[in-house]
């Protein structure tokens, strides 16, 4: 790694980043609503994102800096089970085909923003609502510091921030700048943003994995000598050569599953669904989003890639920027770190986004101050996406950053404890919302105190997401069997419930809600957040 600073790739990451952050505060003229102040127009870019705009607005959002710093690093570090990204990315097409277009017709129906609001309307809940939203809100801060640490990761590369000895505030100060600048225009665009900066995201992403997988195994000698590289070294280090070893089946397939279902139930992928115009547009992005499956293929190669270019790197996460650092010149080096970096701010927005809708309609509304008007809510809900950014910087400052995966996969532990009442709900109104509320809880605690259970060589808690699986013995992902205990807990609850004849909530919604589309009888096109409100 250069002490110094490379300054042509500085040079070229510092132009990129400066025209999306133009690109950034000019989106709020792009689409200009008539009525800014409502979450629909803030919050959900007015509902109005066709085919293209979501397919990038989605890519961007999925396949962040996660994809391209701790994915290859997991596979760096770890060897083959770092795949398990590439199978749970083509198992959750299937999956979201089945719900997210009943999702988006009944909160197009209803004017529902959030997650929560459905749960709050299917169910007559506030209770459920609640538990949704801090749910929601609790796994996202972690994903957000997943994408500044994947900023900070080409920041340390190309020299930028001083060393280890460096002042904290002189190390983390650039990382803190960018900070800044994403709060800025979220805070003035909403959606608008990250929808827009997308397309630059997107297409600096795919020219540089076109270049690396073409360059970088010319420069090493073909892809036989890189994975006989790899191999070499995992089976050095005994990690069962470039497949998992018998001892790893379950964990990599309980990741891979457990890890396909949570994807969804997040705030932003649920954001960016629902700013689309149509049930069509979903469909037709469920079709073509696996795409991006293929580039993540790719981009898990370059773990790989980096064994056999001789890469050390003591923390991992830097392994893949330092590769393109040592194997690409370096104008180029600071277009792939360009990528990196803007590939953290599309989905650090929309993430933000997305928990502050959670708070304002779910919390703020619903708890303190019920009579609050769509310019209200949009004002709390940009307050509270700055907010959102700081307690990810808690994360990124407070936490080991040397292992980044594990940011995400406690997140995902948390979030999958709501598949039960987002997509059950979706489908039957059988499950009873005090059940779902006593199964959330047994997955949340199980989940967490299991995780916290956890150590790594640099952490004592939260070192990683699985262990022993219950009655089982093997070692499996955390998340999955939470999740397990939570569908039983709420089947058995459910069960006695209705049995002693517990109140059940008032259901706002009709079959018919589900199937509704854009220019149905009853449905508008731009519905007001206010709509919603008075609905329950």
């Amino acid at each position: 790694m250069n002490d110094g600073v490379n300054g042509v790739a500085l040079a070229v990451f510092i132009f990129f980043f400066v025209l999306v952050t133009a690109m950034g505060f000019m989106a709020a003229r792009w689409r200009k609503a008539e009525n800014e102040n409502s979450l629909d127009e803030w919050g959900l870019g007015g509902r109005s994102f066709g085919t293209w705009v979501t397919w990038f607005l989605l890519g961007g959002d999925l396949y962040t800096a996660y994809t391209f710093v701790a994915v290859p690093a997991a596979i760096y570090a770890a060897g083959a089970a770092g795949f398990f990204a590439v199978p749970y990315t083509i198992l959750v097409y299937p999956l979201i085909f089945t719900f997210l277009p009943r999702l988006w017709s009944v909160s197009h129906k209803h004017g529902y923003v959030t997650t929560s609001d459905f749960v709050r309307g299917r169910f007559g809940s506030k209770g459920l609502s609640l538990a949704v939203a801090v749910t929601g809100i609790l796994a996202t801060m972690p994903y957000i510091a997943l994408q500044l640490v994947g900023i900070q990761a080409v920041l340390d590369v190309m020299g930028v921030g001083g060393g280890e000895d460096t002042n904290w505030f002189i190390k983390d100060l650039p990382l803190l700048i960018a900070f800044g600048v994403l709060a800025a225009y979220t805070y003035s665009s909403g959606l608008r943003a990250p929808a827009l900066i997308a397309f630059v995201k997107d297409t600096l992403i795919y020219i540089v994995i076109a270049v690396a997988i073409i360059y970088i195994p010319i420069k090493l000698g073909g892809f036989a000598d890189i994975f006989a590289s790899a191999s070499d070294k995992f089976t050095e280090q005994g990690k069962g050569g470039l497949v998992p070893d018998d001892g790893g089946h379950w964990g990599y397939a309980t990741l891979a599953l457990g890890s396909a279902l949570a994807l969804f139930m997040y705030p932003h992928s649920i954001t960016a669904t629902l700013s689309s115009r149509s049930r069509d547009v979903i469909r037709r992005n469920t079709t073509i989003l696996p795409l991006y499956s293929l580039m993540l293929g790719f981009l898990a190669l370059l773990g790989f890639m980096a064994i056999a270019a001789g890469v050390t790197v003591e923390n991992g996460q830097l392994a893949i920027p330092q590769l393109f650092e040592t194997m690409f010149p370096d104008w180029f080096a600071g277009i792939a770190f360009a990528a990196i970096g803007i590939g953290a701010l599309v989905p650090a927005a929309i993430m933000s986004i997305a928990a502050a809708n959670l708070f304002t309609r779910n919390i703020y509304k619903d708890f303190i101050r019920p009579d609050a008007t769509p310019a209200q809510e949009t004002k709390v809900s940009k307050l509270v996406s700055l907010l959102v950014k700081v307690g990810a910087l808690v994360f990124v400052l407070g936490m080991d950053k040397t292992v980044a995966i594990n940011f995400q996969l406690l997140g995902g532990i948390w979030i999958l404890q709501t598949f039960p009442a987002l997509v059950g709900g979706l489908f039957t109104r059988w499950f009873h919302r005090w059940a779902l509320l006593g199964g959330w809880a047994v997955g949340m605690v199980y989940g967490t105190a299991a995780a916290y259970g956890v150590a790594s060589p640099t952490q004592k808690h939260f070192g990683g997401s699985s262990t022993e699986i219950p009655g089982i013995g093997e070692i499996g992902y955390i998340g999955l069997t939470a999740f397990v205990l939570n569908v039983l807990v709420t089947v058995v609850l459910t069960f006695v419930l209705r049995a002693v004849k517990a109140p059940d909530g008032v259901d706002q919604t009709q079959p018919s809600d589900y199937t509704a589309d854009a220019g149905d009888p009853g449905v508008k096109a731009d519905l007001p957040p206010a709509t919603a409100g008075s609905s329950h």
